[in-house]
């Protein structure tokens, strides 16, 4: 399957499994109010986490390892059966541990966190790994897309109470294990298992531990950050951050979804030794990447104050300013993003991932402690857009003499312009449309359209590479 179908349904995918509980947070927010929306957020949070270690940085490893031995049928079965069997051990190991948590530990977050235990089961068999590094997409989107809507439809049709949170962790937590069991058995015939050794299962585990901690260090300030806001400030201010960083998320799975197409790619791209070719993939990405990002983080900036309350009910106004900034760390993402999964990675330069991701961690651990006691909800705000340009930074400083930053820095620029232009427009165009859903997606329209067209036009100025991959893509600027 080509690049382009790939990134399509990777995206599509992503885009799906953020949108999907963003379409039901309306919903959730108006029935369970701003305590229950945050007290659901600190349960989820803390199993996300545990389902973070129990795969162990496979995302990256896995699908590094499938992509680079797909074309050698006896070597990709034995990577693939050594990897699953050291996976079935951490995984059960940390599962057990869970158990523990909720039965000893776990507080009023109980009642949610024992469904929230098919999280931690579908770890055990989430194959996904497998199906990237052989750059088999569509099966992964197709049927995590069914069984997820109808975990969509279980939460419009049973949760009418804050006392009904547990059915919305039960509905979700289902529907991840479902999808992971469809999505394995699309494995038949790809792939088989082998008897392997016991050096051969362990020989995986330090790697994907080394890149386990990158994957820890970064859910600090992008998971824990809710736990303590939740334990610092009190369910209702978790509740506001929630809401707000919902739907910058949502907007970061494009981010997400070109990087998981591109790894495999490019990692077999790199065992070529076609460096020149990676460079040029680098640079039309980072472009792509940070013109997307840039609509997304001036368009936020434009519109949350009316976004917020009309979205999610009167009650999370207070949302709105904490999306204001949180919307601008998608750029950084995005550029991080692109670094790591196009040089990085292929290059199985494992702690320079570590070692960036770890400082960001450490940032926003110490800016969480001391802020979000005096600030709330905006310390934590704080502290992820200080993680999350600590990161990048990092990468830079590693990675000096390697890679054009200057440019990526000019590009930044570039998309900077359009976008505080669309801002201004928007913002003017919000002193004469009355608050309402017809007036902010005439807003969206015409930022959109602004914003298009200033870039486009720049491109056919400076016959940027983008307008002639739109051009041979069926697009027409």
């Amino acid at each position: 399957m080509s690049t382009r179908k790939n990134t399509l349904y990777n995206v599509a995918y992503r885009m799906f499994s953020v949108l999907l509980p963003l379409v039901t947070a309306p919903f959730l927010s108006r029935t369970v109010g701003q305590a229950g929306v945050g007290l659901y957020s600190y349960a989820w949070n803390i199993s996300y986490f545990f389902c973070l270690v129990a795969m162990l940085g496979l995302e990256n490893y896995g699908t590094r390892a499938i992509a680079a031995c797909r074309e050698r049928p006896e070597e990709l079965n034995r990577t693939f059966s050594g990897i699953w069997r050291m996976q079935l051990c951490v995984a059960g190991a940390v599962l057990a541990v869970w158990l523990v948590y909720v039965l000893a530990v776990a507080d009023e977050e109980r009642t949610i966190a024992w469904p929230l235990t098919m999280m931690s089961v579908s770890c055990l068999i989430n194959l996904d790994w497998a199906l990237m590094g052989l750059e088999q997409f569509r099966p992964i989107a197709l049927r995590n897309t069914a069984v997820k809507l109808i975990a969509a439809a279980c939460v419009f049709l049973l949760i009418r109470s804050k006392d009904d949170l547990w059915i919305y962790g039960f509905a979700w937590s289902a529907a991840t294990l479902v999808g992971c069991l469809l999505s394995a058995a699309s494995l038949r015939g790809r792939v088989r298992l082998v008897p392997v050794s016991r050096s051969e299962v362990q020989r995986h585990l330090r790697p994907c531990a080394l890149l386990a901690v990158s994957v820890i260090a970064v859910s600090v300030y992008r998971t824990m950050d809710k736990v303590m806001v939740g334990a610092m400030a009190g369910m209702e201010q978790n509740g506001l951050y929630e809401n707000a960083e919902k739907i910058v998320y949502c907007l970061s799975g494009f981010i997400s979804a070109v990087g998981t197409v591109m790894l495999p790619k490019i990692s077999a791209l790199q065992k070529k030794g076609e460096t020149e070719r990676i460079r040029v993939h680098m640079d039309k990405t980072m472009q792509a990447i940070l013109c997307m990002t840039g609509a997304m983080a001036f368009g936020l900036a434009a519109v949350a104050d009316r976004l917020c309350p009309l979205f999610y009910g009167e009650d999370f106004t207070g949302s709105a300013p904490l999306m204001v900034p949180l919307g601008f760390t998608l750029m950084m993402i995005g550029f991080a993003n692109v670094v790591r999964t196009q040089w990085i990675l292929p290059q199985e330069r494992d702690r320079v991932v570590v070692r960036s991701v770890c400082a960001g961690a450490a940032v926003n651990l110490a800016a969480n402690l001391l802020l979000i006691p005096r600030m709330q909800a905006m310390g934590a705000v704080v502290g992820t857009l200080l993680a999350e340009f600590t990161v990048p930074l990092a990468q830079a400083i590693q990675l000096r003499g390697e890679l054009p930053y200057r440019r990526y820095l000019a590009h930044v620029a570039t998309y900077a312009v359009p976008g505080l232009a669309m801002l201004g427009a928007v913002r003017l165009l919000g002193r004469w449309v009355p608050v309402s859903w017809p007036g902010l997606v005439l807003q969206m329209a015409v930022g959109a359209a602004l914003y298009g067209a200033l870039c486009l036009g720049w491109w056919k100025i400076t016959k940027n590479p983008l307008l002639r991959l739109l051009k041979r893509n069926g697009g027409k600027p």
